[in-house]
């Protein structure tokens, strides 16, 4: 009795321990989630071990010897409900069916005979529980008492050679008082993207010690048990704050974000979070065919980063077969499309075989002069009369020695090396419609682009946006802080640009949601420091989402007013595809050739004419509620789909990307 007395300390110690420690941790937030209610149907199996003495069954039956152990496994179903007040700390409180079957070891009777007990004993069980999710995620703990009536109270004895006899316990108490503690994972399986119904499935364990589960005034028969189960678990109610309650930080649409004056004159803070947060989006890119091929200094052999192919692999080549490429992020976009543009001869003589009236036109560039810039084009005109097997009546030549639209412009001192390397090229063009689409006005017209789709992760429209408007003039830099409700601090910065924006995968990590409060410290030119703080609530979307629509338009080198030329392609092609309520997200880059701020502004012109131009467009259609997520990077690698190391790459990280993000 001492020793079980002891056992029971011990549990009562831990279960407040746990209850202690996360209390503690949860006191330590700062903003705290709407509750939530959750209705859960919960299955499992009971393993159950018994221990003591059972001889005495009823007062009709005793055995000539006792029994002392046995095991059995039954089944577990029951309903239940859970309230979270926060993401760390709720209740739970399940009601069902509880079985606690076991057959004891076999003994031997006086006389030698082999005896054996079963018994089917089962309750109707109230078990309400604190929950506790220490570490802010889908990991949990829970700790309570179990209330359990019995229901069915049958036992099966054998003794050899008479044979088996059923009977009831006597002496059965009413209601058992025990104790549990246990574990579980939330591991979420369908959710909406405002977060307002959700299904998780939850594996758990539970231990159920033998203190308390004693089902007998009589003797010192004693049930340990085992269970282990999942819970399918529907969100069921979330509850509005109340004018005594503090409300909780809200996210903030994308279409409004609440803005947060800051001391600083002319200073406004502001977050805009998206609906979800998608973990992988399913991409379909029109990809913009660059009709240049790039050459080495004083060489007119096609470099071999270009893919060449045998006469057989011509035959067939198609190039549909360059649609599905799949890129892992934003950083192996550049793999993917660089794959498709590194076949573009390939493609070009696939389009002409397709389109036997075609005719191209191939200009080479060479500071060696217009006989080796014509060399070049030669070289190009070789690979397709000779492998995809083009008549070359079809294929005129020329040789200069700068293309028509040169990147080196008279008095430039930008760099000149780095540029020079643009005008070692050939320029492909074409009059013929089956190889063209129109872009512009006119005599603006450009090759056919290339379907491609993929799989993008941790797309763009997983972003959360900080936007600091006013903060280069006021501040040397500024900084971010963002906690979540348990006070775990996640620090990002410095900065210096108005605009930044953070993966909400990155600040969730591995949780399924959260609240957080955004603190945003700018640092004065005289030293001090501005702190500004706003909210945002992130629930993370695992499951399939909407196909994305990609376009780019491209630009050459320091030309931002060339967005016009693109009108058409805007007007006719891109925003007819934009549908109600979707998400237009643009944003401009460039290349690394230039200043940094010069580059910045000019990404943001290019960015913002865009945005006017389908604005402009979509006023002429009876479209609604269509949002816009206007960015620009300029030079920034972190954003950049590009490294800058080849004239192609950057020729490609002049762009503005519009991607369509249906609701």
């Amino acid at each position: 009795m001492f020793q079980r007395h002891k056992e029971i300390r011990g549990f009562l110690f831990i279960a407040l321990l746990l209850f202690l420690v996360p209390a503690e941790l949860h006191a330590q937030g700062t903003a705290r989630p709407q509750p939530e209610w959750w209705f859960g149907l919960s299955g499992g199996a009971n393993l159950n071990w018994y221990n003591g003495t059972a001889q005495v069954l009823n007062d009709g039956l005793t055995t000539a010897n006792p029994f002392h152990r046995g095991f059995g496994a039954g089944p577990n179903l029951a309903l239940g409900l859970e309230y979270r007040s926060s993401l760390a700390v709720g209740a739970m409180l399940y009601v069902g069916y509880d079985n606690r079957h076991g057959t004891w070891d076999d003994i031997h009777m006086p006389c030698g005979e082999l005896g054996s007990l079963s018994t089917t004993l089962s309750y109707l069980s109230i078990e309400p529980s604190l929950r506790i999710a220490p570490f802010s995620s889908a990991f949990y703990f829970f700790v309570g008492p179990r209330f359990a009536t019995y229901r069915n109270k049958t036992f099966t004895l054998e003794v050899e050679p008479s044979p088996a006899s059923d009977g009831e316990w006597g002496e059965m108490r009413k209601w058992v008082v025990s104790g549990q503690v246990g574990l579980g994972y939330d591991i979420s399986i369908l959710g909406d993207p405002q977060g307002q119904k959700e299904l998780v499935f939850s594996p758990f364990v539970s231990f159920q010690p033998y203190f308390g589960q004693d089902p007998r005034t009589v003797e010192n028969w004693a049930v340990t048990t085992l269970r282990v189960g999942a819970i399918l678990k529907i969100l069921g109610h979330k509850r509005a704050a109340s004018a005594s309650t503090y409300r909780p930080p809200a996210a903030v649409p994308v279409s409004a974000p609440a803005v947060v004056p800051v001391a600083v004159p002319d200073v406004e803070f502001s977050v805009r979070a998206p609906k979800a947060v998608p973990t992988t989006r399913r991409v379909r890119e029109t990809f913009p065919l660059r009709d240049y091929v790039f050459f080495e200094e004083g060489s007119a052999a096609i470099p071999n980063r270009y893919v060449m192919l045998t006469k057989d692999q011509a035959a067939s080549f198609k190039e549909e077969q360059l649609q599905e490429v799949q890129p892992i992020s934003m950083t192996g976009r550049s793999l993917r499309q660089m794959t498709v543009y590194y076949n573009i001869l390939n493609i070009l003589g696939d389009r002409l075989k397709r389109s036997p009236g075609a005719t191209v036109s191939l200009s080479g560039a060479s500071e060696n002069g217009p006989v080796h810039g014509k060399a070049r084009a030669e070289a190009i005109k070789r690979y397709l009369v000779d492998i995809f097997g083009i008549e070359g009546s079809r294929i005129t030549t020329e040789g200069r020695d700068r293309p028509r639209i040169p990147t080196i412009q008279p008095g430039s001192t930008e760099q000149p090396e780095i540029l020079l390397s643009g005008d070692r090229r050939v320029d492909i063009a074409s009059n013929s419609p089956e190889l063209l689409i129109q872009v512009g006005g006119a005599p603006h017209y450009t090759l056919r682009p290339v379907q491609v789709l993929a799989v993008v992760e941790d797309p763009l429209d997983s972003h959360v946006l900080f936007n600091a408007v006013g903060a280069k003039e006021a501040f040397t830099s500024w900084s971010l802080e963002i906690t979540d409700e348990q006070g775990r601090v996640q620090r990002f910065g410095p900065y210096t640009r108005e605009l930044e924006t953070i993966s909400g995968n990155t600040i969730l990590g591995g949780r399924s949601r959260g609240d957080y409060k955004v603190v945003m410290l700018g640092r004065t030119q005289g030293g001090g420091v501005v702190r500004s703080e706003s909210s945002v609530r992130l629930v993370r979307r695992d499951e399939p989402t909407k196909e994305a629509l990609r376009f780019s338009i491209l630009f050459d080198f320091d030309q931002s007013k060339s967005v016009a030329t693109f009108e058409k392609f805007l007007t006719d092609i891109v925003t007819p595809l934009i549908s109600n309520n979707s998400t237009v997200i643009i944003h401009g880059h460039t290349d690394i050739v230039g200043e940094e701020e010069y580059n910045y502004n000019l990404s943001r012109e290019r960015a913002q004419d865009v945005q006017r131009i389908i604005e402009r467009a979509l006023s002429n259609t009876s479209k609604r509620g269509v949002t816009f997520e206007t960015l620009w990077f300029g030079e920034d690698l972190q954003y950049a789909s590009f490294d800058n190391n080849l004239p192609e790459q950057r020729f490609y990280n002049r762009t503005v990307i519009i991607e369509i993000v249906p609701e």
